[in-house]
Parts: structure tokens; C-alpha cells; sequence
């Protein structure tokens, strides 16, 4: 793209993202090209996971003096905010569809 100012043209130059993003989709392109043509391959051969043997074990003795947490109800007096409604006639509007001058 050109753009004239004071008479010299003066062109702008694209970003470097454009660039590494060309790289990108080429090294894509010949990775793909080798792994069709069968240059490279993914031979995935089954495997397995190890055998871990465990041994059982006794816990740790351990002296604990914890306190007891005590949960229960106890009845209160508490403000209890109350709302209340009322029936008020309000004009609402209304769509309706005329066909040949009939309601």
C-alpha cells in the first residue's frame, strides 16, 4: 500500500506476524508431506504400565487432645422484612391483526 505525503511515497511495511505465520503453515505443509509420503512414520507400539507392589503398613500412634464442636438450634426473636402486594386494574397494551376490516 503507497500513501503520498510532501510528494515521496512512502509505503508501509507488513508485521513480522504475518511472516512467522507463513513459516508456520510451511513447516506444517512439509511435516505433512513427510508423514503421507511415509519418511517419517508414528510406529506406537502397545505398552504396558508397571507392576508397583504395595505393603500394608500400620498407622502412626498419635496422642490427640481436640476440643468437641457442639452444633444445635436455640430459638430467637429476629426482624424478618415482610413484602406485600396488592391488585391495582393498569391499562396494558394489546397487539392485535385485522383481516378484511374484521376484529
Amino acid at each position: 500500500m503507497s500513501d503520498y505525503r510532501g510528494g515521496e511515497p512512502i509505503r508501509e511495511k507488513s508485521g513480522a506476524g504475518k511472516t512467522i505465520v507463513i513459516v508456520l503453515v510451511v513447516i506444517a505443509a512439509i511435516v505433512g508431506v513427510l508423514f503421507a509420503t511415509g519418511f517419517w512414520s508414528a510406529n506406537v507400539k502397545e505398552g504396558s504400565l508397571p507392576e508397583v507392589s504395595v505393603k500394608g503398613g500400620d498407622m502412626p500412634n498419635v496422642d490427640l487432645d481436640s476440643k468437641a464442636v457442639v452444633v444445635g438450634t436455640k430459638k430467637t426473636e429476629v426482624e424478618v422484612p415482610k413484602v406485600k402486594t396488592e391488585t391495582e386494574t393498569v391499562d396494558v397494551p394489546t397487539v392485535g391483526v385485522k383481516d378484511n376490516g374484521e376484529k
